[in-house]
């Protein structure tokens, strides 16, 4: 069969989220509301398997990382210090022919000559700074005094708690604070899915080390990063580390790796690994006068660590663990008759359920109960599904397109009636090879635990 086109492919993966529950349009029986997404019950699982590996990764597997959690409000000398107040912004052009607002990088040149991308037009404005952060006020009066921001990245939390962490943490540098948490962003222009949103998560690290380990730390980073994304199920061959040349970089920054993934529309940004220097904690140093020194016991020294940050999209990620398991192949109904197959074939680490179970007969009283005890018997280990509608190939072809990996069916062998031998067997069934075994129910839990680790 003939692989459908990157943007046939980008269709029909948006269409599978609704179709399937991972994800709605915020808003939508109100016309929806752009840039914003809401996850349902198997995006949700998605989502917080990927989040949960990570802190797994990034947090408990190490000695040198602790987390913390901040809010999404903080005082709006935050946003001073840092430089967001005054610097945060997109340049920004309108289309006076078709009223279109666009960032400056979506305008189009044809022989040195500025187009509108959606019509062609070339009655442009002049770029003009747009400030990305969404501006609130905090408390019963709306006035300057009462001014703040919610936060456009979750870093400068961990920034403005630095010593408090540090104290309490005890941790001798290198070491790292983590977080995972919301951002907002007043985006000119949101597209491609929940690629570019208005509301989104990000899982941060900031990697606090001496000025002279920064540059290996930052490479140190990079390769554990991609490692991470091969490890829930992203191919290398599909991953890029874009070295960010000088004139694209911030201007603290003394080196900056984007990890790139080839989505069906296009190579795109999944994470940053940036090299921040000491730029952030002397700003808020300088900002607030409360040191924010680290002081090291064998040398007796005092200075302001430097820090490396691997910051990473949540929903971004997710969309590209969507577009990397969406596959198609054909297999026979059960009449026999090849069909199209559409599979999402997820590490089972990520995998929203990790196994489906079925009684062969939905009218037969004892099929049902043993299978209903399977439920009870996997459902502590693991994220499971009871069906029991419908064919079983029906069954089958359910979960496999929202990316179940296991099968468990209870069949009339489970009840010994066949073969005295296969009493208390079932069925395994293995989503990307259709291949099936015979597996004994005591033995379920200990086996599919493994497997989905």
């Amino acid at each position: 069969m003939s692989a459908p086109s990157n943007a046939e492919r980008m269709e029909k993966i948006v269409s599978l989220c609704k179709r399937r529950g991972f994800v709605f349009q915020s808003s939508e029986i109100y016309g929806g509301l752009n840039g914003c997404w809401d996850y349902g019950p198997l995006g949700v699982e998605l989502k917080r398997n990927l989040k949960n590996y990570w802190w797994s990764v990034m947090v408990h597997g190490r000695d040198d990382v602790v987390g913390m959690d901040g809010s999404i409000l903080m005082n709006r000398a935050v946003w001073k210090a840092s430089g967001h107040e005054d610097t945060f912004s997109d340049p920004m052009v309108d289309c006076r022919t078709c009223k279109a607002r666009l960032r400056t990088d979506q305008v189009i040149e044809k022989k040195d000559v500025r187009q509108c991308p959606n019509c062609g037009g070339k009655d442009l404005t002049e770029p003009r700074p747009f400030n990305l952060m969404f501006k609130t006020y905090v408390g019963a009066t709306e006035d300057e005094s009462s001014i703040t921001y919610l936060r456009p990245e979750t870093a400068q939390a961990i920034f403005v708690q630095f010593k408090n962490i540090l104290e309490v943490s005890r941790k001798k540098l290198p070491f790292g604070i983590a977080q995972i948490g919301k951002a907002f962003r007043n985006e000119i222009n949101p597209r491609n899915f929940t690629f570019r949103s208005r509301e989104f998560e990000q899982m941060e690290l900031e990697y606090f080390c001496r000025a002279e380990e920064g540059m290996k730390l930052l490479d140190y980073w990079l390769e554990e990063r991609l490692k991470f994304y091969e490890n829930i199920g992203i191919s290398r061959e599909k991953l890029h580390a874009r070295k960010v040349p000088d004139e694209e970089r911030a201007f603290y920054s003394k080196g900056t790796y984007d990890i790139e993934y080839d989505f069906p529309f296009g190579r795109q940004e999944l994470e940053g690994v940036a090299y921040r220097t000491d730029y952030d904690l002397s700003q808020h140093q300088k900002a607030s006068g409360k040191s924010l020194e680290y002081f090291d016991e064998e040398t007796k020294q005092r200075f302001v660590p430097h820090v490396v940050e691997p910051s990473a999209g949540v929903d971004r990620t997710v969309l590209a663990l969507i577009c990397e398991a969406y596959s198609e192949d054909e297999a026979p109904d059960e009449k026999g008759k090849m069909e199209t197959r559409v599979v999402l074939r997820f590490r089972p680490r990520m995998a929203p359920i990790k196994c489906g179970i079925f009684p062969l007969l939905k009218n037969n009283a004892q099929l049902v109960a043993k299978a209903k005890a399977i439920v009870d018997l996997l459902r502590p280990h693991m994220n499971v599904f009871y069906d029991e509608s419908g064919a079983i190939g029906r069954r089958y072809r359910r979960q496999d397109e929202i990316g179940t990996p296991f099968g468990v069916t209870v069949d009339f062998e489970t009840l010994g009636e066949r073969d005295a031998a296969l009493r208390d067997t079932v069925t395994l069934r293995d989503r990307d090879s259709m291949r099936q075994e015979r597996v004994k129910i005591s033995d379920l839990a200990q086996l599919l635990s493994g497997r989905v680790a």
